[in-house]
C-alpha cells in the first residue's frame, strides 16, 4: 500500500468521526489505567458495567488499595480472569504510592514495571490520558492492519511499528482509535461489512464480501 493510499483511509477515518476516543469509562489517568487493566480478554462494555460500581468510591490508588484484593474481587468477578486481575490492580497502587506518589507515570518504561501493565495497556494510557501518539495494537488493529495492507506484521511489535513508521503524523494521535472501532464495528473477524466500509475502496483485502 503506497502512502497517499493511506493518507487517504485516515483522512476519510477522521472525516467520519473527527475526535474518537475510548469506550472505557473514567475520570482520571489512575481509572483509565484500572480499567484497561480489566479489560484484558474482556468487552470494553463488561468492564464499564462494573468500574461504576466501584470508582465512584474507590477511584483513587489509596482507596482502591483499602479496599483490597478481595473487596476489589467481588466488583469484578463477572470479568474474565478476575482474581488475577485484583491481585495486579491492587499491586499497581501499591507501587503508585509508593514509588509516584500516588501519581499515573508518563512513560511506557514506568508504566510496564507495574504489575499486570504490559506495552499495550501503558500505549492506551500514555495515548489516551496523556495525549502521546502512541499504538496500542489489539486484535482489532491487528487484523485490520493485515486485512487492509496498511501495516500487515506477523505480530502486534511487527504491526505497531510499522504504523509508527507509515501513518502520517497528523493523524498518529487517533490512528489507534478509528483502528480499533474499524476493527471492532465494520471489519469484524468472522464477516467484514466492506459494503458498509468507507474505506473499502482504498482497501486491499482480496476477499470483500459483496453488498
Amino acid at each position: 500500500m503506497n502512502a497517499a493510499k493511506r493518507r487517504e483511509i485516515f483522512a476519510r477515518l477522521q472525516a467520519a468521526n473527527p475526535h474518537p476516543t475510548t469506550e472505557l469509562e473514567y475520570e482520571t489517568p489512575f481509572q483509565l489505567l484500572i480499567a484497561v487493566l480489566l479489560s484484558a480478554q474482556a468487552t470494553d462494555k463488561s468492564v464499564n458495567i462494573a468500574t461504576r460500581k466501584f470508582f465512584p468510591r474507590y477511584g483513587t490508588p489509596q482507596a482502591l488499595l483499602a479496599l483490597g484484593e478481595e473487596g476489589l474481587s467481588d466488583y469484578i468477578k463477572t470479568i474474565g480472569l478476575f482474581r488475577t486481575k485484583a491481585k495486579n490492580a491492587i499491586a499497581t497502587c501499591r507501587l503508585l504510592i509508593e514509588q509516584h506518589g500516588g501519581e499515573v507515570p508518563q512513560t511506557r518504561e514506568a508504566l510496564e514495571a507495574l504489575p499486570g501493565v504490559g506495552r499495550k495497556t501503558a500505549n492506551v494510557v500514555l495515548n489516551t490520558a496523556f495525549g502521546q501518539p502512541t499504538m496500542a495494537v489489539d486484535t482489532h488493529i491487528f487484523r485490520v492492519s493485515n486485512r487492509t495492507g496498511i501495516a500487515p506484521g506477523k505480530n502486534v511489535l511487527e504491526v505497531e511499528l510499522k504504523l509508527e513508521k507509515f501513518v502520517p503524523r497528523e493523524y498518529m494521535q487517533d490512528a489507534h482509535h478509528w483502528l480499533i472501532l474499524q476493527g471492532r464495528y465494520v471489519c469484524v473477524a468472522r464477516k467484514p461489512k466492506c459494503p458498509q466500509c468507507g474505506i473499502s475502496d482504498l482497501c486491499e483485502f482480496k476477499d470483500k464480501t459483496p453488498a
